[in-house]
């Protein structure tokens, strides 16, 4: 071959492609830069703090003044709290409802004021349960002798001319309170009055355990009484 034609076919040849270099990726540029953001963040925060120590430590009264706020802050708090724990045990003791008074309650309120009345004559536990599925509990609670007591209220509008309490309503106490709560001391409490049948029912609880007989909430203010 000649050297001319030699040299037209080199002129003809293309160069080789050139390889595109691939730059970074959105994503990871996005993280170099939250990451570069966390570090001056970071940098300034720690800046920040050793401010505020250096600060506090050239002026260290103010911490001392500081300290003393905070004590008479929660000294105040913890007065004001107790305060109100001896007005409220003082309250407590001096609860009293008269009759008229429980008759006009609705029944939620009636076991409200049943569990009050526990709790003021020593038992700081009591609770109100009562409600649907209650299985003949209305207030729960324990004496300072560490009997439980379990109490049935029945709440009559109309008091003493209201339906009577009878032998469903005490049998229903009898065979859950031990049984399904665990009773030591079972009572049925009503403001209004306890049908012949069930208030001649003595027989003995299951398990050994005597039923009390509850009639009219009497002597209310005395706290619960049978």
């Amino acid at each position: 071959m000649s050297p001319r034609a030699r040299k037209g076919r080199a002129a003809t040849r293309r160069p080789p492609a050139r390889r595109r270099t691939r730059r970074p990726g959105k994503r990871r540029q996005h993280a170099d830069d939250r990451l570069i953001g966390l570090l001056v963040a970071a940098a300034l925060a720690v800046g920040l703090v050793v401010a505020v120590v250096g600060w506090l430590l050239a002026h260290w009264w103010i911490l001392i003044v500081i300290g003393a706020l905070a004590v008479m802050t929660g000294g105040g708090w913890l007065y004001q709290k107790q305060q109100r724990a001896r007005w409220e045990a003082v309250r407590a003791q001096g609860l009293r409802y008269g009759l008229p008074q429980l008759d006009a309650l609705h029944h939620s309120r009636f076991e409200d004021a049943v569990r009050d009345l526990m709790r003021r004559d020593g038992c700081p536990d009591a609770v109100r349960v009562g409600g649907s599925g209650d299985l003949g509990a209305d207030v729960k609670a324990t004496d300072p002798y560490g009997r439980r007591w379990v109490i049935q209220c029945k709440h009559r509008r109309n008091g003493l001319a209201g339906s009577a309490v009878g032998t469903p309503d005490l049998q229903v106490l009898n065979g859950t309170a031990r049984q399904v709560h665990g009773a030591d001391v079972a009572v049925m409490v009503t403001n209004g009055r306890v049908g012949p049948a069930a208030a001649d029912r003595r027989r003995p609880a299951r398990h050994g355990r005597p039923l009390p007989r509850q009639s009219r909430a009497q002597r209310g203010s005395t706290g619960v009484a049978g």
